[in-house]
Formats: C-alpha cells, structure tokens, sequence
C-alpha cells in the first residue's frame, strides 16, 4: 500500500458500516485517489465477511501482510 494514510481515511470515513465485502470493494473502486494495485490487494486479501466497523476492515487486511 503506496498511500496507506489515505486508505485509512477511506476505511474509516467513506465506507457505511456495517458493510460486507462487496460493499467495502465497491467504495474502494469509487476511491480515485487510491492506486489500482492497492485496489487490487484489498479485492485479493479482504475475506468475504459482514464488517461492522473499520476496526473490523483494518483487522482482516492486516492478516494478510
């Protein structure tokens, strides 16, 4: 993640929780400030789930580092 500030912000204030992956990845996309690769990591890494807040977000992608 290049611009992992940023992408933080996102998770914590552009995305209505609670939220399932589908969700999160289609708020990701909308993010034109986001790098595509780190799009892409997020869609590969994020585990299909109900998230209920961006605590809950930040937990599943960091399982996967």
């Amino acid at each position: 993640m290049s611009n992992l500030k940023t992408e933080l912000e996102h998770i914590k204030h552009h995305i209505k929780y609670p939220a399932n992956k589908t969700q999160v990845i289609a708020a990701c996309n909308n993010m034109t400030d986001v790098p595509s690769a780190d799009k892409e990591w997020v869609t590969k890494s994020l585990p299909e789930s109900n998230f209920k807040g961006p605590d809950d977000v930040v937990k599943a992608l960091l399982n996967k580092v």
